[in-house]
Parts: structure tokens; C-alpha cells; sequence
């Protein structure tokens, strides 16, 4: 039996990276040194894992605008690595796993990745380009972003395996099955889900199916209310809201419990059972 305990942090990125930074510092609030965690709900323990949304070095702007200048490296060596430094210093500092989004230059300079990087107490482990742009609802994200390789991502922390996603990849079943299928025992899902007509629904409701189908937790971290969805949720493997916020900025933490997820499996073998 192994359990994880994540804090999903719902808030609001801007077009000013020194702000982003200086918002970093909410772990010391989320995971103090001291083990009392005041930030998230009553009786919770300090969490193992912090998740930040999608694009949270910098927000993407109006429609059209060029992120490119905001691209960082990802290694924390890199002099203008400020943002994966200071997550690396968070994470060493308060012993704990940061997951955060950014912009990574690529080898077209106009068109940086969509980046996760998961830093813990040990320095950056692991990276995650987004691979499906937000080409989509009168937005192109591929005019300003290059994809990544498709390649799932999954990685362990303590004895949970984590299986990593950015917020359109939600849309797409076939890469949580994969990360499933490559051990995922939770998929993470950082997001700037724009907001809009049925997107809360929409969002509600994949983010529950990704885990039912999948019998696999998940934990969604979205940008809040006006311009996104807000309601970062962490979902069980039979599809229970285990915690969920509002629209409004916010952070919910719950359990992931891989004993529980064994009992789902169990009870509802679909992965056994598929044909195909």
C-alpha cells in the first residue's frame, strides 16, 4: 500500500514572470518545514506533491500574443533558468514535489514547448512537453507553440506511479491510456482551461471519465475564473470527486491510495477485460 497526499493550487498566472515567481512561495504556506499545513483543509498532513497549473511561468496573453520572449531552459544550471530554479529551491527546501508549467525553448525559436517540469527534494525529475496543441474553439496554440514527441510520461514518487498530461491532452483518451498502460497509477493534469460555454461541463466531466475508463486517479489543476474553468479536482478510480474547487482561486488537496485503486480494479477489471 503506498499513499500520496496532493495539493492542487488554483491560481492565476500573468505576462510577468517575476510575479509568477514571487507566487511560487505559497508552498511555504501549502508545506511548511514546521508539518503544519494551515493553507489546505483541516486536518489534512502536508502534502507530497504540489501541483501548479498549465503555463504558470507565464500566461499566454491575449489571443496572438508572443510567448516566445518568456521561454526558459529547463536545465536549473542555465543562467535565465529562473523558473525551474527557484522550483528546485522549493522543492529541496520544504522536501516536497513540485509540478508546475512554463515555456521551454526549442529549436524554433519562435515556438517554445509547453512544458511540465516536476521538481522534488533531489533537483528537477522529470519534463513533459505538451503534445497536443489547443488547436481548437477558435484558438491556435501551434502558431505559437511546437508540440512535443509523443512519448508518455511516467514517473514515480514514493510508490505511486504518476503519468503526466497538460489540459487539451484531456480531450484525448488514448494518451491516458497509454500512460496507464505504461504503470500510471495517477495521471496529472496541469490546465489554462479557457472558459466559455459547456467548458466547466466539458472539463467536469473528462476529467471523471479519464479516471473511470482508466480506473486510474486524477488530479486536474486549473487556472481560476474570469478567463479559465477553475475547478481543479482530484477524481478516485471509480470516478468519486475526492476534492474540488470553485471557479475561484483556491487550493484542495486529497489522498491518492493505491489500495483503493487495487479494490477498483478489481471490482470493475476493464483493463483486464479489454479485446483491442
Amino acid at each position: 500500500m503506498s499513499t500520496l497526499r496532493v495539493s492542487l493550487v488554483q491560481q492565476a498566472s500573468t505576462l510577468d514572470p517575476v510575479e509568477n515567481l514571487q507566487a511560487l512561495d505559497v508552498v511555504a504556506t501549502l508545506a511548511p518545514v514546521d508539518g503544519t499545513a494551515d493553507g489546505i483543509a483541516a486536518g489534512d498532513a502536508r502534502p507530497d506533491l504540489i501541483v501548479f497549473p498549465e503555463a504558470f511561468a507565464c500566461d499566454f496573453g491575449a489571443p496572438g500574443t508572443d510567448i516566445s520572449a518568456y521561454a526558459e531552459p529547463v536545465d536549473p544550471a542555465e543562467p535565465d533558468a529562473r523558473f525551474v530554479r527557484r522550483l528546485v529551491e522549493l522543492a529541496a527546501a520544504h522536501q516536497v514535489h513540485l509540478l508546475a508549467g512554463m515555456f521551454e525553448r526549442s529549436p524554433d525559436p519562435a515556438r517554445p514547448y509547453n512544458t511540465l517540469v516536476l521538481a522534488g527534494p533531489e533537483g528537477v525529475q522529470e519534463t513533459y512537453r505538451k503534445i497536443h496543441l489547443y488547436d481548437s474553439f477558435g484558438y491556435r496554440e501551434s502558431d505559437r507553440l511546437s508540440a512535443g514527441e509523443t512519448t508518455p510520461v511516467v514517473t514515480g514518487i514514493g510508490g505511486v506511479r504518476v503519468g503526466l498530461m497538460t489540459c487539451y491532452d484531456l480531450r484525448f483518451p488514448e494518451l491516458a491510456r497509454a500512460l496507464v498502460d505504461d504503470g500510471a497509477d495517477l495521471l496529472v493534469t496541469p490546465a489554462a482551461w479557457v472558459a466559455g460555454d459547456r467548458k466547466v461541463d466539458h472539463w467536469r466531466t473528462l476529467v471523471r471519465a479519464r479516471a473511470i475508463e482508466n480506473t486510474a486517479y486524477v488530479a486536474a489543476a486549473g487556472q481560476p475564473a474570469p478567463r479559465y474553468s477553475g475547478h481543479s479536482m482530484l477524481v478516485d478510480p471509480m470516478g468519486d470527486v475526492v476534492a474540488e474547487g470553485g471557479p475561484d482561486p483556491t487550493a484542495v488537496s486529497g489522498v491518492v491510495d493505491t489500495t483503493v485503486l487495487e479494490r477498483a480494479r478489481e471490482t470493475n477489471p476493464s483493463l483486464a477485460n479489454r479485446r483491442f
